[in-house]
């Protein structure tokens, strides 16, 4: 299991997280949802209690890994298969350009 947390403007908006069954779940956080109601991260996932789950990462997060030849450099500087898109998702999106960050959050794989 692989687990993020996602920040927008400096705000921890939420948690994604990677299961060892290869599906995807969004959770904002509770603090989050009462400070900002209106600030969804992307039209698509508004801000609600409801855990966002799918089998594919999100679009929004697939959206911002790098492309073409800088997924390339990416890819081989930290040895990372291109279709590990969470993997790449954490390696490269810690300080992305635009209200978005994605920093890891150890976890313990039992």
């Amino acid at each position: 299991m692989r687990k993020a947390s996602i920040y927008y403007k400096d705000e921890l908006a939420g948690i994604l997280t990677e299961t060892n069954e290869g599906t995807y779940t969004f959770q904002y956080d509770a603090k989050y949802i009462e400070k900002y109601p209106q600030w969804f991260i992307t039209f698509t996932m508004p801000v609600t209690n409801t855990t966002y789950t799918d089998t594919r990462l999100f679009p929004f997060f697939e959206g911002l890994i790098p492309e073409g030849w800088l997924l390339d450099i990416a890819s081989k500087s930290w040895k990372i298969n291109q279709n590990d898109r969470m993997g790449l998702l954490l390696a490269c999106c810690r300080n992305c350009i635009g209200a978005v960050s994605v920093l890891q959050i150890p976890v313990d794989d039992e």
